[in-house]
């Protein structure tokens, strides 16, 4: 089973295109998954991550926001 990762996003966001792109290519080497989720079709979200998109989390807890860190996404597995 693959890990799941959520990718909370805004569209028309030059830094979230960046960290999809990254792990789109980090996908052809690690068996993993992803859902996206528009922070901005949702109030409680716009509050959380406004400010810090994009935001990628792992069973509930950040890994990494605005920039793709690979680092952390690979200690994961």
């Amino acid at each position: 089973m693959s890990k799941q990762f959520t990718l909370y996003y805004r569209e028309n966001c030059h830094l979230c295109d960046s960290m999809r792109r990254a792990l789109v290519a980090l996908q052809k080497e690690l068996d993993f998954d992803w859902v996206e989720l528009d922070i901005d079709k949702d109030t409680d979200l716009i509050w959380r991550y406004d400010t810090v998109v994009p935001v990628l989390h792992y069973q509930g807890e950040e890994v990494c926001h605005y920039f793709y860190d690979d680092k952390a996404i690979r200690a994961l597995f």
